[in-house]
This record gives structure tokens, C-alpha cells and sequence, in this order.
């Protein structure tokens, strides 16, 4: 049996010495060391072995397959210092490397940590909820009457059950009342779907944040020092701000906001950037049911709410003409927020 591991191990050395590649060593392994492989199948034959000879034997295959495993993992090393030297060839390594590109926060996010960090300084906490929902928490409880043109088809997205994808965060709000009694003081930024023709202005889904402040005698100047701080913040201490009155079925009075753009060689403009309003004692009435109580009873309690769209603060923030830029991840227009 020793001339048997002598004859093996000499065999096994003389193979793996003549391999080339990789795949061929790996199949010397397995011949000779394999579970069916030479040295093993001879290790079987131990039992053979008289019993005096048995630890001389024993150091013979484990001296054998030490050789053969030390072997096997030089010629690996020298096999992949091989192939390293082939893939360096007629390439320069003193040659300095190529710059990195920094990359940035997408604008989007970009505004969004801005306009978060201004409410959250004025005391208001972060919300969130579904962006599937359902008509009660969508319209019904907002004050939209059923023939409302927003809860047509052809403008919101419904699924067979009956739900929605949400086409404003202010389902949030009233989520946030559901669940919490007064004061309530509550921004939600998040995602919002309307069936709209994709240009430049107008996409299918976009980014909204919205606000509510409840409490016993929030008033209209609360609202509009409230709003007038958050645009300074947002645009500058000199930014122009406009209140107009609008219409909404969840707020009276209702408000859109515009703020004076001053845009490099053309003439100053007022570009709408928000909606807003005292919230309407319907929508209270609408909660109360909901929750089973009166917490918000209309008699002791008001507040405001507002909503805007960060995609359209981006574009005054930076200039941007075309919403579409902002979806196309198109890293020649990225670039420059980096």
C-alpha cells in the first residue's frame, strides 16, 4: 500500500503540474481527491492494513494529501496570476484613473427635505397613510358631492373593489383626525394620482404635501402667517405673495397662493403654487361621525388646511420648463444638482 500512495501522489503531481486552465484542475481535484477519487479510494483500503502498520500508513496518505491539496491551490494561485496578467495586457496601470461623478439627491427629494424642514421648525409633525383608498377618506368625508367632476372615472383611477388610488394626501388628514383628538398640527408629503395627460406642465402621478393645524381659534392670519413664513423660507425674504380667493368643497373660505416670479430677462409673473383654506365645518361633522364622538365639534374648534405640489416648487425653485424632466432620469439634467 505505501508504493500504491507513493505511485498516487506522484501521479496526482505530475498531472496538476501539466494543467492549464482552471476547468482542468478542477477535474484533477475531483480524480484524485474527489469522493470517488484515487486517494480516497485507496484510503478505504485502511482496514486491509495490518494493525502494526496502520499509523505508519495513516501518516503516508495524510502526508499524500497534503502534497497534493498544496499543490493544487499553488497552481490555482498561479493559474489566476496568469489570467490577471492576460487581462492587464495593453493597458498602462501608472496611467491616472478615470474621475468619479458625484451623484446628488434628485430635485424632488431636494425640495422636499427643504419644505419638510420649515413646517417641522413651525411645530408641525410628519403624517402618512395608504395611497389606496377608499371614497369616504377620498371625497366623501372632504365635503365632494357626488358629481363632482374629481370623482369621475376619467379623472381618478379606481380599482373593481371599488377603492381608489388616492388623488390628493389630504386623506390623510382625515385619517389623522380619525385616529388622534385635538390639537392636530400635521404635514403629509406623498404620492398623488390623477388621470391627466402627460406634458409639460401635468403628470399622472405626482408629489403633493399637504398640512392641517386644528385647535380651539386657529384663525385666518394663523393661516397666513403660517403660509407667507413657509414661502420666504422656501423662495427668499423678498418673494411677493398673493392670497386670491378660490373655491374648495373642505375648506371656507378657500384660497389659491401665488408667489412673483422673477425670471432672468423676461418680465416678473405670478405663478400659482398652493391651495389653502379654513377647514369647513362639513368636514368636521364628517369625522365626528366616523369616529363616534364629537372631538371635533365645529363649535369649539377650527383649523386650516393647505396643499402643494412639490414638483411645481421644483420648477420655480430651479427653473425647470418641463415637468417631464423630473420622471426621465436623464443624468445630463441631474447632473447639475450634484
Amino acid at each position: 500500500m505505501k508504493d500504491q500512495i507513493d505511485a498516487i501522489q506522484t501521479e496526482a503531481l505530475a498531472r496538476i503540474g501539466a494543467v492549464a486552465d482552471a476547468r482542468s484542475l478542477e477535474e484533477a481535484r475531483v480524480a484524485i481527491l474527489g469522493k470517488q477519487g484515487s486517494l480516497p479510494q485507496l484510503s478505504a483500503g485502511m482496514r486491509e492494513v495490518p494493525k502494526e502498520q496502520k499509523a505508519e500508513v495513516g501518516q503516508l496518505l495524510n502526508g499524500a494529501r497534503q502534497a497534493i491539496t498544496a499543490a493544487l491551490e499553488e497552481k490555482k494561485d498561479a493559474l489566476q496570476a496568469a489570467a490577471d496578467a492576460r487581462a492587464l495586457e495593453g493597458i498602462d496601470p501608472t496611467l491616472p484613473a478615470r474621475a468619479l461623478h458625484h451623484g446628488s439627491l434628485h430635485p424632488l427629494t431636494l425640495i422636499r427635505h427643504q419644505a419638510i424642514s420649515i413646517l417641522r421648525r413651525m411645530g408641525f409633525a410628519l403624517a402618512e397613510g395608504p395611497e389606496i383608498e377608499t371614497e369616504f377618506h377620498c371625497f366623501d368625508a372632504l365635503n365632494t358631492p357626488a358629481d363632482h367632476p374629481a370623482r369621475n372615472e376619467k379623472d381618478t383611477f379606481y380599482f373593481d373593489s371599488g377603492k381608489l388610488l388616492r388623488t390628493h394626501t389630504s386623506t390623510v388628514q382625515i385619517r389623522t383626525m380619525e385616529t388622534g383628538k385635538p390639537p392636530v398640527r400635521i404635514i403629509a408629503p406623498g404620492s398623488a394620482y390623477r388621470r391627466d395627460e402627460i406634458d409639460a406642465t401635468h403628470l399622472s402621478v405626482f408629489n403633493q404635501l399637504e398640512g392641517l393645524y386644528v385647535d380651539a381659534d386657529v384663525s385666518l392670519g394663523d393661516l397666513k402667517g403660517t403660509l407667507e413664513y413657509f414661502l420666504h423660507e422656501l423662495f427668499g425674504a423678498d418673494t411677493e405673495v398673493r392670497f386670491r380667493p378660490h373655491f374648495f368643497p373642505f375648506t371656507e373660505p378657500s384660497f389659491e397662493i401665488d408667489v412673483k416670479l422673477h425670471a432672468k430677462g423676461q418680465q416678473p409673473k405670478w405663478i400659482e403654487v398652493a391651495g389653502c383654506g379654513m377647514v369647513d365645518p362639513a368636514v368636521f361633522e364628517a369625522v365626528n361621525d366616523s369616529r363616534g364622538d364629537l372631538a371635533y365639534d365645529p363649535a369649539r374648534v377650527t383649523g386650516f388646511a393647505f396643499g402643494m405640489g412639490l414638483d411645481r416648487l421644483a420648477m420655480i425653485r430651479w427653473g425647470i420648463k418641463d415637468i417631464r424632466l423630473l420622471i426621465e432620469n436623464d443624468t445630463r439634467f441631474l447632473r447639475q444638482f450634484a
